[in-house]
């Protein structure tokens, strides 16, 4: 296909993500602000000196700003109040006709509407599965943090290739400007709040960058706040037609400079393979078209082999008789620089690994004691990792939203790294954290998290299916913080309420950790309040 007809089918195709039915609103009369939660946040540390707390391990508080900065609707914070912060986007009016990307995403179609008020009556979103509008404002997270939350990795995240495809752009599609520009708003966020609160020093909201600091944040009972990279092509890594767009030398400013900015953790790639290492592909129709991303951004198509070892990628898509008859073959023209996206029937291995540029990375972000991410990397390329940091005794890393082959986790336990799963509805989140607890090591402390990905362009856990007949009740006590009592959330005129509305926003966390609570009881929510204990400690094993 030529690549300007590429483009265009990519430009109506770009992300097929999971669909989800609509939330619910309810309206009341005058406009308000209210986090819905009362009581002092605890602060101090238990009888053993540890902190209390819960963990997103994996969320995108200023991903508005990538992309090109007019893909997302809506902005963390904004001077101007909640009018001025919660707007949709000039693009999707009216009544959200043309915002093609959002419908696609949410319905599946090009073709679709929604309501593009914004405050006060929010009828359409933000919601769980709306994944172009704002889910994560300033407000939504103070109520999760005065609930018990006390760390949040705010993921620095963009992707060059989606920029270049998605037609309306503020801001260029140099990934690493983009990290330098969301790194920057979130400093202004900690001193926006700061303000709010009576001066410098003095917010809820803190950015950390040791294990120290967070724990000194944590026991005045503040959210520690840990800057991440998530992005396709760390320090220009991209790779074009099999040759890297980066050396050694690029690698090392480009460390330095993200930890001036205060970055601790960081994915070596993500979505697309990158002069560092192959990906764990998407799936089904969402891998079909991140394979048309990958070809248009690097002139080759994902090359899969079928895995002799237990550890695998996801499919990228349905392959048949036709697809093994082929690939074998059509495998031996990689040498020649030519791919062609025909694959063997499942399970698929990525047959890009880890390469020599990417080992060097890893050993260079293990010298400078940075936590090394380990999601989004195919399995040749993870395992390769897992051997390296193993070699290297080196106990920062995590997995921190459920993209990792599952059988790698119990090797990242017995480093002392730690994971998290992708947030989703109580029943199957409980169903990782018992195979999670079933698989940590002996020796470490062992706490739960999660990645909520809130901004992340994928989909916030749903209601429970039982929810109508079984509900959570509110009011309801934090089950972290027994001191907090929350209600209903309400911004403007709407009310949300988890058993209809699932996390519509970053507000419905602490609804959701409390849910955990009803179907799993306590111990699991137990296991989350040693979170920010168990993230602090990982760290500081890697910082040794």
């Amino acid at each position: 296909m030529p690549l300007p007809r590429l483009r265009a089918v990519l430009a109506v195709l770009s992300v097929a993500l999971l669909v989800a039915p609509t939330p619910s609103a309810a309206a009341g009369d005058t406009p308000v602000v209210d986090v819905g939660a009362t009581g002092a946040p605890f602060t101090g540390t238990t009888a053993g000196g540890q902190v209390r707390g819960y963990l997103d391990a994996h969320s995108h508080l200023m991903s508005y700003l990538g992309f090109g900065g007019s893909l997302m609707c809506g902005e963390t914070f904004d001077p101007g109040g909640p009018a001025a912060a919660l707007e949709d986007c000039p693009d999707h009016s009216p009544n959200g006709v043309p915002a093609w990307f959002e419908n696609f995403t949410r319905k599946g179609t090009p073709i679709g509407s929604h309501d593009t008020t914004g405050w006060p009556t929010f009828r359409d979103w933000p919601a769980r599965d709306s994944y172009t509008h704002q889910q994560a404002w300033y407000k939504w997270v103070e109520r999760s943090w005065r609930a018990g939350q006390r760390v949040l990795v705010n993921q620095l995240v963009d992707n060059r290739t989606l920029c270049e495809i998605y037609p309306l752009k503020k801001y260029p599609c140099d990934e690493m400007e983009t990290i330098r520009r969301q790194a920057a708003a979130t400093y202004a966020l900690q001193d926006f709040v700061d303000r709010e609160n009576g001066g410098a020093g003095k917010g809820w909201f803190r950015v950390v960058t040791s294990p120290q600091q967070a724990r000194r944040v944590i026991e005045q009972g503040k959210l520690a706040v840990v800057l991440g990279i998530e992005t396709s092509e760390p320090f220009g890594c991209r790779e074009v037609y099999g040759k890297p767009r980066c050396t050694k030398a690029d690698i090392d400013r480009g460390l330095d400079e993200v930890q001036k900015l205060g970055v601790s953790s960081m994915f070596l790639c993500h979505k697309f393979d990158n002069a560092l290492c192959g990906v764990r592909y998407d799936s089904d129709a969402t891998g079909v078209i991140m394979n048309l991303g990958q070809f248009v951004g690097s002139g080759q198509f994902w090359q899969a082999d079928r895995c002799t070892a237990p550890e695998h990628d996801n499919p990228i898509m349905p392959s048949g008789q036709l697809g093994d008859l082929l690939a074998g073959p059509l495998s031996g023209l990689r040498g020649l620089g030519v791919t062609v996206p025909v694959y063997p029937s499942a399970p698929l291995c990525n047959a890009k690994g880890l390469t020599d540029l990417g080992a060097y990375t890893l050993r260079s972000m293990i010298r400078r004691k940075m936590i090394v991410e380990l999601d989004h990397m195919s399995a040749k390329a993870a395992g390769r990792s897992l051997d390296l940091l193993e070699k290297a005794h080196y106990s920062g890393v995590i997995s921190s939203h459920s993209w990792s082959d599952e059988h790698y986790l119990s090797r990242v336990y017995r480093l002392g790294g730690m994971v998290t799963s992708y947030a989703s509805s109580a029943p199957q989140f409980i169903a990782g954290w018992k195979q999670a607890r079933a698989q940590a090591a002996p020796g470490y402390l062992f706490g739960y998290g999660y990645g909520l990905d809130a901004n992340g362009m994928g989909p916030l856990p749903a209601p429970r299916t039982t929810a109508a007949e079984d509900p959570l009740e509110y009011p309801f006590r934090s089950p972290v913080d027994p001191g907090v009592t929350l209600t209903k959330q309400k911004t403007g005129v709407r009310t949300w309420d988890l058993n209809t509305d699932g996390v519509a926003n970053y507000g419905l966390v602490p609804d959701w950790i409390a849910d955990l609570r009803h179907v799993g009881g306590r111990r699991i929510t137990d296991d989350m309040a040693k979170g920010a204990e168990a993230y602090l400690e990982m760290w500081q094993r890697a910082k040794k």
